[in-house]
């Protein structure tokens, strides 16, 4: 398994652990070069999506994986985790809708867990 793929199964599955909702898996790497793959999760309000954060951090770091930033973490609506290959974007309800990077990204392909490669 490639590192990216192995990134995005461990975040996926540390976001849906902490109850994350409509957790999205986007292949970006045919129209960006900014990562490989984007991860969208949603929370109900600032604590849960603080802790879906502390949790990605935590799994990734078990692996190996350092996040190079992470920004938003304070106010909680939307925050962002770049490791690089992969982007993690951990929004709460309103500012997922509001944002919409489902739609920005449409040119990447969404993804289920099952269709990344083993």
């Amino acid at each position: 398994m490639n590192q990216s793929v192995d990134m995005v199964k461990t975040a996926y599955t540390a976001l849906s652990d902490k109850k994350g909702e409509e957790i999205s898996i986007i292949d970006i790497r045919n129209v960006s070069v900014v990562a490989d793959y984007f991860i969208i999760a949603s929370g109900l309000n600032a604590n849960q999506v603080q802790a879906m954060v502390d949790n990605v951090e935590a799994a990734l770091e078990g692996k190996g994986y350092v996040c190079k930033q992470i920004e938003g973490y304070q106010t909680a609506n939307w925050i962002l985790m770049d490791y690089g290959d992969i982007i993690v974007h951990v929004f709460d309800r309103d500012n997922r809708l509001f944002y919409d990077l489902e739609r920005i990204w449409r040119d990447g392909k969404t993804m289920q867990l099952e269709d990344l490669e083993v």
